[in-house]
């Protein structure tokens, strides 16, 4: 069921990008402006979407005494969780938090913020780093960063699209029955977009987490790191705010939006059903034998 409403959501992103093409630029040409558009930002967010996160972030290699704490960690669930071992990344920030990124499993990456680090005891490192990985296994981390940069392409064209007006350059002739249909498309063509994307975030973390503690056997683990998570959320961490559905967590203190607009489930909601699923595990000793 999640496979399908990710795919139907992630084609209502790919026809909205066709379709402000058409707007922009008008007839058939300009559908085809946007549907070459769309299917290079699908290839181009498929193939480097670990070395655009990383370039975003700022990522850097693991330092000796960073990958002595770290390597152990993710090589015992990767194996737990039939899967290659990621490349680990630091992400030079104070503020706590974590993402998974990369085309397939075996282009796999793991970042973690320096924060994240000095925060977390190993048992909820473990959990977080259980969280990424199953984001990875489920090949989460292709959907978002598609959704994240398709997104993005939209709102560029709005932007474009703006710009063109504001400038006069549209021809005079037709120009006031053109502008009655652009100009509402271009004020609501990236919210609905930035609503899609948003969707297809929400409805992979619930998975993530329930993966997460059956690798680990500790929801409760991750739990505290959640909780930990968001009594210590900052300002916000460097890097697009486009990305910010890769992370564990939303890096921002407070949003005004409404859960509409929310890139991950209520924190608390999370917190709840991990405690639940303790008491599930509690009966399945010995999960991966």
């Amino acid at each position: 069921m999640n496979f399908i409403k990710t795919v139907v959501l992630l084609s209502l992103l790919s026809g909205l990008l066709t379709f402000t093409g058409y707007l922009l630029i008008g007839g058939v040409m300009g559908a085809l402006i946007g549907l070459v558009i769309g299917i290079a930002v699908n290839f181009s967010s498929w193939f480097y979407s670990d070395k655009i996160v990383l370039k975003v972030y700022k990522a850097r290699t693991p330092d000796s005494r960073e990958k002595a704490r770290l390597q152990p960690i993710v090589e015992v669930l990767s194996s737990r969780a039939k899967l290659p071992v990621p490349k680990l990344y630091i992400i030079p920030t104070s503020v706590p938090n974590a993402f998974a990124t990369g085309r397939n499993p075996k282009h796999g990456v793991v970042g973690v913020t320096e924060g994240l680090m000095r925060l977390l005891p190993d048992d909820e490192l473990e959990g977080v780093i259980a969280h990424e990985l199953t984001h990875i296994k489920n090949r989460d981390t292709l959907t978002q960063t598609i959704a994240s940069t398709l997104a993005g392409a939209i709102s560029l064209l709005a932007q474009i699209g703006s710009d063109m007006i504001f400038r006069g350059l549209f021809n005079s002739r037709n120009s006031g029955l053109r502008l009655f249909t652009l100009l509402p498309t271009l004020l609501f063509a990236p919210i609905t977009a930035t609503i899609l994307k948003l969707a297809i975030s929400r409805t992979r973390e619930y998975s993530a987490d329930a993966g997460a503690a059956a690798l680990t056997g500790n929801p409760r683990a991750l739990a505290n790191a959640l909780d930990r998570l968001q009594n210590n959320r900052s300002v916000g961490i460097n890097g697009n705010v486009a990305f910010k559905s890769l992370l564990i967590i939303n890096p921002f203190k407070k949003e005004l939006a409404t859960r509409l607009f929310s890139t991950h489930p209520p924190t608390e909601a999370r917190i709840q059903k991990l405690l639940k699923l303790e008491l599930q595990l509690r009966n399945t000793p010995n999960y991966y034998e």
